[in-house]
């Protein structure tokens, strides 16, 4: 199980080449909230500029935009786009919270083949040029990750207890 730091996997290739190596769901899922994140932050600066501040639409949404939409109750998920309507003009923190949630549904799929089309389509939709700069971003790690990220429907493992 790997976190997405090139260097350790690197180490991993030189040194067990012979080992497959699987992206931890955690850190991918991880990684998409990060670009969430810093696109929030991002749109916020550019619409207001300056940082988060309380009363900030998008700054009140931050932790609402990290939560797994399937855990967002009706009054929640109405809070949310009511904040991201307010705060988000453009609509860029919107696509990459939709992003992230494209990004969590690849554990949801059972086939490996099924998953390694919807992941090498994921990868390539995501560098759009009509996405946020983020976004495309995440794209880009999810090409250079390919076959460590579709590796987990084969293993299934994963070190999230460890790390927990």
């Amino acid at each position: 199980m790997l976190d997405l730091s090139g260097p350790y996997r690197k180490t991993f290739s030189d040194m067990l080449g012979h080992v497959t190596q699987v992206a931890d769901p955690f850190h991918v899922t991880k990684l998409a909230n990060s670009k969430l994140d810093d696109c929030r932050r991002r749109v916020q600066n550019e619409t207001l500029g300056h940082r988060g501040r309380k009363d900030d639409p998008l700054y009140r949404a931050r932790r609402l935009l990290t939560k797994a939409h399937e855990r967002l109750d009706e009054a929640g998920d109405t809070r949310l786009r009511g904040l991201l309507r307010a705060g988000d003009p453009h609509g860029e923190v919107r696509m990459a919270w939709h992003a992230k949630e494209v990004v969590r549904s690849i554990y949801d799929i059972d086939d490996p083949v099924l998953a390694s089309e919807f992941v090498a389509g994921l990868g390539e939709d995501l560098q759009d040029d009509t996405f946020p700069v983020e976004v495309r971003s995440l794209g880009r790690t999810i090409v250079r990750w390919f076959h460590q990220i579709t590796a987990w429907h084969q293993a299934h493992v994963s070190n999230g207890p460890t790390e927990a």
